[in-house]
Order: structure tokens, then sequence, then C-alpha cells
């Protein structure tokens, strides 16, 4: 803080001016809207295979296994 009074008022204005463009510069985005960010990220997702269809079978043992109770259970009280 002594060294910026010991400074003349234009050589102070200086440095902060290249501290907040150097600051800035930091902070740059590389996409120009939302829209942009978005498409290359599902297009990045989809190259990492983030997006394909997984085969499950759990859904079709589910429904096998409530068939097959129900079934029980009107054989059980018919």
């Amino acid at each position: 803080m002594e060294a910026i009074r010991r400074q003349n008022p234009q050589a102070a204005l200086m440095s902060l001016e290249a501290a907040a463009a150097s600051a800035r510069g930091g902070f740059a985005c590389v996409f120009s809207t939302a829209d942009e960010y978005e498409r290359a990220l599902i297009t990045e997702r989809r190259a990492q295979g983030r997006y394909t269809q997984s085969r499950s079978y759990w859904p079709l043992a589910l429904f096998i296994g409530c068939a097959l109770i129900v079934a029980g259970t009107a054989l059980l009280f018919a």
C-alpha cells in the first residue's frame, strides 16, 4: 500500500488498468450464448457415450414377478 502512495497517480492508474485487463482475460468464455454451450456439452457427452440406450432386463423381470404374484393370489382365493 505504501508503494502505491509513493508512485505518481498516472503510474498507479496504468498499473490498475493493466491488472484489470489481466483479470478480465481470465474470465473470458469461449461460448457466445447458452445454447452454444449446451450444444457443445451434449456433443461432448454423446462422444463419451453417455446417451446410449442400455439394455436392462429389470423392468421385464419386475413385470413377470408381479404378474406371478397376482396370478398366485387369484388362484389362492378362487
